[in-house]
């Protein structure tokens, strides 16, 4: 039996297929085929969150331009050789601090955003250290995802619990806390990225 984040990436290639499709086609053929192709990934995330496929399908057709993958903005802050780590409030896993990119904003200033909104820290972008597909490295997320990670310099200040987060603090590579997905993979990577072990900036190939 797949596992729910499978099986939402599924119904989320479903729903560019058809998406892709509708805004295209040509025909009522072509259109009704897409519309079966659309209705049938609704139908898979309503089996999997145990909705209303009627719903679900009403917020796919309002959103028919979301064709490619969505943006995540994390910042990488280092100290002493110790990574700023964030428990987020929803899973209790520990993560980067980061979050999806708003319309209007660079990836940098998301990263910026991110990094104060969750640590109260005020940073500035150094450079981009790498980009993550979300299902190479196995984020628990509904849709395709990447994740774009920057170092960020914020001097000597100290980070805050905010509103998103339970607890805040500086890790070494040694004695990491439970990692949400996706994070507990690339985190060491994060590592030799900054201490220039790798070429920067990572992404992924295949």
């Amino acid at each position: 039996m797949a596992d729910k984040s499978e099986l939402y990436q599924i119904a989320d290639e479903l729903r560019a297929i058809a998406s892709l499709g509708l805004r295209f086609a040509d025909n009522n053929y072509d259109q009704e085929r897409y519309e079966k192709v659309m209705a049938a990934s609704a139908r898979l995330v309503a089996l999997i969150e145990e909705r209303d496929p009627d719903e679900i399908l009403e917020k796919f057709q309002d959103n028919l331009l979301h064709l490619s993958p969505l943006c995540g903005a994390n910042a990488a802050v280092l100290r002493g050789g110790k990574l700023l780590l964030i428990q987020r409030a929803d899973n209790k896993l520990w993560a980067t601090p980061g979050g999806l990119v708003d319309v209007g904003e660079t990836l940098a200033e998301a990263a910026v955003r991110e990094l104060y909104e969750e640590t109260g820290l005020q940073g500035t972008v150094e450079r981009m250290l790498g980009v993550f597909d979300s299902r190479i490295w196995e984020t628990m997320s509904k849709t395709h995802l990447f994740h774009f990670i920057f170092k960020v310099e914020t001097g000597d200040q100290t980070p805050n619990i905010k509103q998103e987060t339970i607890n805040v603090g500086f890790f070494a590579e040694d004695e990491l806390p439970p990692l949400a997905p996706g994070h507990r993979l690339w985190t060491p990577d994060l590592f030799e990225l900054l201490r220039g072990e790798k070429p920067i900036p990572y992404f992924d190939v295949e």
